[in-house]
């Protein structure tokens, strides 16, 4: 009998995490589930910590892979997953012990192809919840998820422009629950993310999203996203990201294209690489950047001046904005870099005194 839920979880290097992870999972409520650890080459205490797991659980499966990164690790997994659903979980985060039962009977009960949940950040010292202002349950049906949930993928229309912040709450992976026969009919799998920077998350979603017929939110944080790894592939100074999210916006152009989408998702993509100009700069503030000040505003004024990000602001509307956030895309739109820089700054300060 196959397992309702594979689990897949991309591991490299997190002895000091695993365990916390792996526990999460194993006293998960729902019992008929598969834990699917795919070991990228890791060259810590990693494998040993697995092959002690293995022999407390049999449904713990180690794949051992050379060291290619998350989303080759995550395609292994998808590979060798048996179970009805497929979740994704990172291995320095956690989960509640009733996630996956939850997501799974929902998915059940109402015949729904994917499942989401909200999810609570954890800085070590404290914890802080991400607020998704829904209801407690919302349902997409056929037509539906489209408009409401890949365009959102896409990018953010509208009053949706407002805040910055959420842009990419909508497109992690491991917050969600999928039916396995979508992703593997469809041959779906996550991009390198030396091609695209980040992201391959939301990239993923968006084409699982397009051939799934129902959507449910459940605005329950069931998932714990650990954010005080600084070793984690998300932290660091990317010195090709501009390059690397090109990559990421021509792949979605393609993929809408293909499907012959209507043109809000093309501004809702415009919109994203204006509003990425924000993701852009603090990659270039970043302190694992040694470039000076100076050098670090000189980099700032070459890419707000690069001819695709000018095209792309020649039709972003900024009435939409609160006024920290008007005068910041203000300063991106006219390529005020030492106006932009400043705000940066001020940007990241407070971004690390809210946490």
């Amino acid at each position: 009998m196959n397992p309702r839920v594979s689990i897949i979880v991309p591991i490299y290097n997190m002895e000091n995490y695993l365990n916390r992870c792996l526990d999460s999972l194993l006293i998960q409520s729902l019992k008929e589930i598969e834990i699917i650890a795919v070991n990228d080459g890791s060259t810590d205490s990693t494998l040993p910590i697995l092959n002690e797991y293995i022999r407390k659980d049999y449904r713990i499966k180690i794949i051992n892979t050379n060291n290619m990164g998350v989303s080759s690790a995550r395609n292994e997994g998808i590979k060798a997953a048996t179970g009805d659903f497929i979740g994704f979980v990172d291995p320095d985060d956690w989960v509640e012990p009733k996630m996956y039962e939850t997501m799974y009977n929902t998915a059940i009960k109402d015949k729904i192809d994917i499942v989401m949940c909200t999810y609570t950040r954890e800085f070590g010292t404290h914890s802080k919840e991400k607020i998704f202002n829904l209801p407690n349950k919302v349902t997409y049906e056929n037509e539906e998820v489209k408009l409401n949930v890949m365009r959102r993928l896409v990018g953010p229309l509208n009053q949706e422009v407002a805040n910055p912040e959420l842009l990419d709450a909508w497109g992690t992976v491991w917050s969600k629950l999928y039916r396995a026969d979508i992703i593997k009919q469809n041959n779906l799998t996550f991009v390198d993310l030396k091609q695209i920077g980040t992201n391959e998350d939301t990239l993923f979603n968006i084409q699982v999203v397009y051939y799934a017929n129902s959507f449910v939110f459940l605005n329950n944080p069931f998932y714990h996203y650990w954010r005080a790894n600084n070793s984690s592939v998300t932290t660091g100074f990317k010195p090709n990201l501009l390059e690397q999210w090109f990559n990421l916006y021509k792949i979605i152009e393609m993929f809408l294209k293909s499907k012959n989408m209507k043109e809000e998702y093309y501004l809702a993509l415009n919109n994203r690489i204006c509003l990425n100009t924000l993701g852009l700069g603090l990659n270039t503030i970043s302190k694992s950047n040694k470039l000076s000040g100076l050098l670090k505003i000189k980099y700032i004024k070459s890419f707000l001046n690069d001819y695709r990000i000018k095209r792309s602001f020649s039709q972003f509307q900024l009435s939409y904005f609160p006024i920290i956030w008007k005068v910041f895309y203000y300063c991106a739109k006219m390529r005020i870099s030492i106006g932009f820089y400043i705000l940066l700054v001020s940007i990241e300060t407070l971004r690390k005194a809210v946490r």
